[in-house]
């Protein structure tokens, strides 16, 4: 698919249609992290972590730091 960047105020957008919004399952709200190899721009959704994933994350976190007190603890 090839597309063109248009003016928008004082700089440029890229028009994403709608079936591909869908396929990437993307809203107008979505926010995205810009990144570039040098010679490519790369867009990527900016995803939030679940709780779920949050809490997961944090145990592990302390579990590494702390692991042997808490096994300690426990016993």
């Amino acid at each position: 698919m090839v597309r063109k960047l248009v003016r928008h105020g004082n700089g440029v957008a890229l028009i994403i249609d709608k079936p591909m919004m869908e396929i990437l399952n993307i809203t107008g709200d979505t926010t995205f992290e810009l990144s570039t190899d040098g010679r490519n721009i790369i867009l990527s959704p900016k995803t939030e972590p679940s709780p779920e994933m949050d809490i997961t994350l944090s145990l592990d976190k302390v579990n590494a730091r702390h692991g042997a007190v808490l096994e300690r603890l426990a016993e």
